[in-house]
């Protein structure tokens, strides 16, 4: 058992879209990541997608439906099989939850490596 500071960890770097398990839950990885930009338009098949935004806010896009804003300390979460992309224009901090050796892209070919800080 142990204490982790999601603000220290996200301090430790300045890249985007690139995931970084800062913690185990049961059969999850929690994970910091930062965003601006936009991720490409994905979809995970066997699981639910979880973002609770920690500072400043993202737009969450889903093909074929509406957008949404999320704003900090808001959470969204997209179920499995929805194809969908977060966008950015100024860096936010998100925190994400997913299954153990879930790609982040839903597709191990073009998943960023996730690791741990």
């Amino acid at each position: 058992m142990s204490r982790v500071n999601l603000a220290e960890k996200l301090a430790l770097f300045s890249t985007h879209w690139n995931p970084k398990v800062v913690a185990d839950y049961n059969d999850n990885d929690i994970m910091v990541v930062k965003f601006q930009g936009e991720f490409p338009y994905h979809l995970h098949e066997t699981t639910d997608d979880f973002f609770l935004v920690l500072e400043g806010e993202m737009v969450m896009d889903i093909k074929d439906g509406d957008s949404e804003v999320v704003r900090a300390g808001e959470l969204y979460i997209v179920p499995k099989g929805i194809m969908h992309r977060p966008r950015a224009e100024v860096e936010c901090k998100v925190l994400l939850i997913e299954p153990k050796g879930e790609p982040n892209s839903g597709n191990p070919a073009t998943a960023a490596p996730k690791p741990r800080i």
